[in-house]
């Protein structure tokens, strides 16, 4: 082993041989051995190399497509949908950054509103009961069915 750097010319050689003997990614074959290859050779394993580049890409892209059908099925499984109606009674959820929100024994609900339109996306136009406070547009997940 080489104790100083002033011996670095030493280990050249060593270092030149494992360099010119690793195969490299972007090539695919060592150096020794393109210098060994013709060039007609060479372009031809070089293309079979970029059609099963293709063929790979189909393929890592297929189960892409198989994974993600598999976790939406598995997530779909543990989903209740809730359908809200025009006319019913909900109640709204209280945010902690809204300013009803105020320390852990205030309360978690506020309302009874009435839904007045149900609009796409899974929003909810709600009014409260007198029609009094218009205007107000939530989340269907922010609201529960308020029954009497």
């Amino acid at each position: 082993m080489v104790q100083s750097t002033r011996q670095w010319h030493e280990k050249l050689p060593f270092a030149l041989i494992g360099y010119r003997t690793t195969v490299r990614t972007s090539i695919g074959a060592t150096p020794y051995l393109l210098a060994e290859i013709e060039d007609t050779e060479w372009v031809k394993t070089r293309l079979e190399q970029l059609t099963l580049i293709d063929e790979k890409r189909l393929t890592a892209v297929c189960f892409g497509q198989l994974y993600q059908q598999r976790m939406a099925r598995a997530y779909n499984k543990k989903v209740h949908p809730r359908h809200f109606e025009v006319g019913q009674l909900v109640l709204k959820h209280i945010l902690p950054n809204q300013e009803e929100g105020k320390g852990k024994f205030a309360p978690n609900w506020q309302g009874s509103y009435l839904i007045k339109e149900v609009l796409s996306k899974g929003a909810l136009h709600l009014t409260d009961v007198e029609e009094k406070i218009t205007g107000i547009i939530v989340n269907a997940d922010a609201v529960k069915r308020y029954y009497i």
